[in-house]
Order: structure tokens, then C-alpha cells, then sequence
């Protein structure tokens, strides 16, 4: 390999002395050969995506099948191995979901492609079918986001994406939820994020206070997917939350950042254990967002009210404490 680099140089350089044209063999340079060794194989580029997304669509699906039997069974895997027929019950479940947590990576995903910005397709991470059957889905950037600009659009674009699709499958499943008296609800209880309460208010409309709403499958998953698009506004290191607090307010970002991870521990105190992990991997992933190589590129004023309405939607899906039991 270095030999054909010294060859092609020497032929360059000979041309160019000649004032011959390089030809196009010629014009390789090393950062286009560098460029050629690192880019992604077959496997992690195709295979590997599309493999996860197919195994994660048989745990969510394995996971609202779960949720909706209303008979006896001894766990997920007898309930897989002796009633396997039911398995397509979940399939709201898992289609909603699905469909919320597609559209929030791709957002991430077409604009890497707009901003130039290498990325891998959405690698979907399959969980056990105690509860959603996943993990959610991340994409990797293979080149760094050197522009401001760019940083905001890819950042924001998921949460952004993935709301509007979950308040339309949240508009659908409240119509197929039902009311109950309160003393009929036991075990898990989940948060009612401000924006939940007001469409719950206008779709099923005012209830008494003796009474609850228990959420069809694909209001579960809309639920879901507030809970998914608050944790990941958060304005910490490389969330979400945290790529657009940099855009927008520069080395503010870490303040925040110090701000926010106190308040999850009180809110652990308070409310839900499961803060405390998000305080100890805010930790671990780093508070702070790295520099950007052009930091003061302006944003404009379109991009500034987008970001407020970002910090909007983070107010209107966060549920200070989501999960809650009752006996």
C-alpha cells in the first residue's frame, strides 16, 4: 500500500512539472485510500442493522403479546412456549413502538446524510419481554460534526421526529383506552407527563377523581416514547439535549448539565430509584459536550425558536416520576 502511494505521488508530482494534467488513477491521495479502508463492511453497514431490527421486532412483539394476555402464565418464556398462537397480540404494541423509535433515529440519520456527516442506519437493541422488549435504538457517527449548525439539525432532528409521531399514535390510543374506577388499577403506575393530561382531557375528556384511565397497547407505546424523547432532551454530554444546549449556548451546556444531574438525584429521593442510574451514567458519559471546530457559526433565528420549542417539548413529556407501584 505504501509503495502504490509513493508511485502515485511521484506521478503527480512528475505531471504537474510536465504541466500535464494529472490523470485519474493519479488523483488518488491518502486521505481518499484512508477513507476507502474505513468504510464500513458489508455486515455492519446492512446485515448487522437489519438483523437487529428484525430480532427486536419479535421481542416487542413478544413483549405487547405479554402485556395483553389476559390468562395465567409463569413468565414470558411459558407464556411464549404455551401459548405461541398469541403472539400476534402484541402487534400494536410493538408497531407503534416501533414506529416511534424508527422515526426518531432516522431524523438523526438524514440529516447526518444532508450535513455530510458519515452514519450508520439505526441499530435497534433488542431487550428481555418483561416490559417493551427493547432498549431502544441508537445510530453510530462515523465522522466527527464539525459545524454548529449541524450539531443543532442532527441533535434536535430525532426528539423532534419521534414527538410528533408519538402524539399521533398517543391521539389514537386514548381512543381506544378505557376508564375504570381507580380501585380496579394495581401494580405499575406510570407518570402523566403535562402534555399526556391534555390530551387524555381532550380526547376522553374530564374524569372524577375515583377513576383512571388503563392505556390500550398503542398509547403505552406513545407513552413510551414521551418517556424516550424527555431522557433524551436531557441537556447532558452526548444526549440529545445535550448536542443542542452546545449549539445553542456553548460552554453553558456543562452548567446545565452540573444543574441537571443533582435534580435527578433529589427526584430519585423522591419519586423513582431509576434516577439514580441516569445521574451515575451521566457521570460515566461525561457531563460536558466536546468543542464543535466552528463554534461561533451563527444559528440564525430560525434554528434559536426551534430550540425553544425543544425545550418546550422536554416540559411537556417529562414525567418526574414515570413509574410508580400500587398494591
Amino acid at each position: 500500500m505504501d509503495e502504490l502511494r509513493e508511485d502515485s505521488q511521484r506521478r503527480i508530482r512528475s505531471e504537474a512539472e510536465s504541466g500535464e494534467e494529472p490523470d485519474a488513477i493519479a488523483q488518488t491521495t491518502d486521505s481518499e485510500v484512508e477513507a476507502d479502508e474505513e468504510a464500513p463492511s458489508g455486515f455492519s453497514a446492512w446485515a448487522l442493522p437489519v438483523g437487529l431490527f428484525l430480532l427486536t421486532c419479535f421481542t416487542t412483539l413478544w413483549a405487547g403479546a405479554y402485556q395483553s394476555y389476559s390468562g395465567t402464565a409463569r413468565g414470558p418464556l411459558n407464556f411464549l412456549l404455551e401459548h405461541p398462537e398469541a403472539l400476534w397480540q402484541g402487534l400494536p404494541f410493538a408497531a407503534a413502538l416501533l414506529f416511534i423509535l424508527a422515526t426518531h433515529e432516522f431524523g438523526h440519520y438524514l440529516l447526518s446524510r444532508i450535513h455530510g456527516v458519515p452514519a450508520s442506519l439505526p441499530l435497534f437493541i433488542p431487550g428481555p419481554p418483561h416490559f417493551i422488549g427493547t432498549f431502544g435504538a441508537i445510530i453510530r457517527m462515523r465522522g466527527p460534526i464539525m459545524d454548529r449548525r449541524a450539531l443543532f439539525d442532527i441533535g434536535v432532528a430525532g426528539p423532534l421526529a419521534g414527538f410528533i409521531v408519538a402524539v399521533a399514535v398517543l391521539i389514537v390510543g386514548l381512543n381506544l383506552s378505557t376508564v375504570v374506577e381507580r380501585t380496579a388499577t394495581f401494580g405499575l403506575h406510570l407518570g402523566e407527563p403535562l402534555l399526556l393530561q391534555l390530551l387524555a382531557w381532550l380526547v376522553i375528556g374530564p374524569i372524577s377523581p375515583e377513576s383512571d384511565i388503563v392505556l390500550h397497547p398503542v398509547a403505552f407505546a406513545a407513552w413510551f416514547g414521551f418517556f424516550v424523547t424527555s431522557l433524551n432532551l436531557l441537556p447532558i454530554g452526548q444526549l440529545d439535549g445535550g448536542h443542542v444546549a452546545y449549539a445553542l449556548w456553548g460552554s453553558r451546556q456543562r452548567t446545565m448539565a452540573f444543574i441537571v444531574v443533582p435534580i435527578l438525584i433529589i427526584l430519585g429521593f423522591a419519586g423513582w430509584p431509576g434516577w439514580f442510574l441516569w445521574a451515575v451514567m451521566a457521570g460515566l458519559w461525561g457531563l460536558g459536550h466536546p468543542p464543535v471546530s466552528d463554534p461561533h457559526a451563527p444559528l440564525g433565528r430560525n434554528r434559536k425558536i426551534v430550540g425553544w420549542i425543544a425545550l418546550a417539548v422536554f416540559v411537556s413529556t417529562f414525567a418526574p416520576v414515570p413509574f410508580s407501584f400500587h398494591s
